[in-house]
């Protein structure tokens, strides 16, 4: 088997840190297209801090595919 159960736990994980920065980024509309809320749409949360826990699950998950076990070294 070429992946084990640690490599399935760390993807998992990396998985699930994706998915936290995508619903961090979603949101900051409005009921009303006239309006335009500026501080909601720009804030340190959507622009900075969900990118990021993006880019750090993705680098999870290729180091779960990556990593090899102890017994096949």
């Amino acid at each position: 088997m070429i992946l084990n159960k640690e490599n399935y736990k760390i993807i998992i994980i990396g998985c699930i840190v994706v998915v936290l920065g995508f619903i961090l980024m979603s949101g900051g509309g409005s009921d009303n297209p006239n309006e335009f809320n500026e501080e909601a749409l720009f804030s340190f949360r959507r622009i900075t801090l969900a990118p990021f826990l993006i880019i750090v699950g993705y680098m999870v998950v290729l180091y779960g595919v990556l990593k090899r076990s102890k017994s096949n070294s």
